[in-house]
């Protein structure tokens, strides 16, 4: 019989497949077929076919919007929201509206077109890290702007249009609904038991009583959530109760480096090559403070597609235990890290 279990955060139930739990194999990933470098607006000496840009991980010498660099940073050539202009919030009838302000950029991991994160040394990981960072705190500046919005699609499953490596980060001017579930789900918890949920997730997970851990290290805790909405979901989060992404420290950078790049490793070592999406979940910005929040990653591998009972039940199904999921994950041997 399949489970149900609650996401203690948001209320969300998922039905898992406890009984018969697909295995790694018993997914039908379709094979990328990479189109090739030619063309490609990412690549370095191509610089001139993306708008210019707005920031760089680079040596001092270089010049803006030409080789060289190992992060590049542009606002994205068609944007979801526009920077000029004023919010101008407005009600019309019964709905609400505003203009579409906002910031999108695109952050280019590396000049590899052909390297996943997976692939790029700790110190490569580092600069798209400290990109992430930079950029939030940038923006930020913008008192318009009430949420910082970081995310990666890779592989056109997930929704990538370009094959190149790359990340993207919205700016937006009123916090997202799944964010502020999230945060009333955990301002709930605090308000009970004067606690962090994020934090007692972690405790639950460390002290032994679930197989859920992946990985681990100094600063971060690698898992798979006992509500997974996905199969091979994972969650990355600091050991350190930390509720705004954009003030982690360049030794907590070094340490998510390392994790990261491991998680998504041991991902596709089980896996094989295959779409994902990662999202960077942080405390609103230019707004109260959120000392009940925790920031961190989501990685949704796309192995299965949502169809009309997760869209008209808000359930999800997930085909592999995340207990299961973490111990294949968590034994796949990896080296040479």
């Amino acid at each position: 019989m399949p489970q149900l279990r609650k996401d203690p955060i948001v209320g969300r139930w998922v039905v898992v497949n406890v009984e018969n739990p697909y295995l790694p194999e018993d997914f039908k990933i379709k094979p990328f077929h990479w189109k090739g470098e030619e063309g490609c607006p990412f690549c370095p000496g191509n610089e001139q076919l993306t708008p210019p840009e707005t920031g760089a991980v680079a040596e001092s010498n270089r010049k803006p919007n030409e080789p060289g660099w190992k992060v590049r940073v542009v606002p994205n050539k068609f944007p979801a929201l526009m920077i000029e202009g004023g919010v101008h919030k407005r009600g019309v009838g019964i709905y609400d509206m505003s203009n579409g302000i906002g910031a999108h950029e695109v952050i280019v991991d590396s000049p590899y077109h052909y390297k996943d994160i997976a692939e790029l040394t700790i110190p490569e990981v580092e600069h798209i890290i400290r990109a992430y960072r930079s950029r939030s705190i940038d923006l930020r500046k913008d008192k318009r702007f009430k949420y910082i919005l970081i995310f990666r699609n890779f592989g056109q499953d997930a929704g990538a249009s370009l094959e190149h490596g790359h990340s993207q980060l919205i700016a937006l001017p009123m916090m997202p609904k799944n964010v502020k579930e999230e945060l009333k789900g955990a301002q709930y918890y605090y308000k009970f038991k004067d606690r962090c949920i994020f934090c007692d997730m972690l405790a639950y997970e460390e002290d032994g009583i679930r197989q859920e851990i992946v990985s681990e290290n100094e600063g971060f805790v690698s898992f798979c959530p006992l509500s997974s909405r996905f199969s091979f979901e994972t969650w990355i989060v600091p050991k350190e109760h930390l509720t705004d992404f954009g003030k982690i420290s360049d030794n907590q950078i070094s340490h998510l480096a390392a994790i990261l790049k491991e998680t998504l490793h041991r991902l596709k070592k089980v896996l094989g090559e295959h779409a994902y999406n990662y999202i960077l979940h942080t405390s609103p910005v230019n707004t109260d403070e959120y000392p009940y929040y925790h920031w961190h990653i989501e990685i949704m591998p796309k192995l299965t597609k949502i169809a009309g009972f997760e869209w008209g039940s808000g359930f999800y199904v997930t085909f592999t235990p995340p207990e299961l999921a973490a111990k294949y994950l968590r034994e796949v041997e990896i080296v040479n890290l």
